[in-house]
């Protein structure tokens, strides 16, 4: 069992504009198909960049405070009780904002699908992650493209 109020946090973020704590709590609980971060945010700040995931869905639900919820529709804000959905793709793009002057604590639940891809839509970042092998866990240029035969060898007998 885990509260969800609680101030043990298992991580932090110090990055200017992006500062907050975490409670991983599908980890401390033992999930293995299910996550689920607590989060607080301080006023001014940002969960993380404006997003998009391929693989997994996720789902807000504000506990404490008011944060603004931006979507492709728009921001909009979200206070206590209330859930959003972020659906796989481009209909999904997300990002949490506290422009408050008050913390705001939410939970965000989201799939464990892996291998992932995530987008970036303001700097054009792609994020490719994996926990399979030594794991894999890259931020790339979205703009670099190459030929699918790029650097490969024909080997292939004559």
């Amino acid at each position: 069992m885990e509260n969800v109020f609680s101030t043990d946090f298992d991580q932090g973020n110090d990055r200017p504009g992006y500062r907050w704590d975490r409670i991983r709590l599908g980890k401390r609980l033992g999930s293995e198909m299910l996550s689920g971060s607590v989060y607080l945010l301080p006023p001014g700040e940002k969960s993380f960049p404006y997003h998009l995931h391929h693989a997994n869905e996720e789902l807000l639900l504000v506990l404490e405070g008011t944060v603004i919820v931006r979507t492709p529709e728009g921001e909009e804000p979200a206070v206590p009780g209330d859930a959003v959905l972020f659906r796989r793709g481009a209909e999904g793009a997300h990002q949490v904002l506290n422009r408050s002057d008050e913390p705001a604590r939410f939970i965000m639940f989201s799939t464990l699908v892996d291998p992932e891809i995530a987008e970036y839509p303001d700097n054009g970042n792609v994020g490719v992650f994996s926990k399979a092998g030594d794991g894999l866990y890259r931020y790339l240029d979205g703009s670099a493209e190459r030929d699918y035969y790029t650097g490969d060898q024909d080997t292939s007998p004559t």
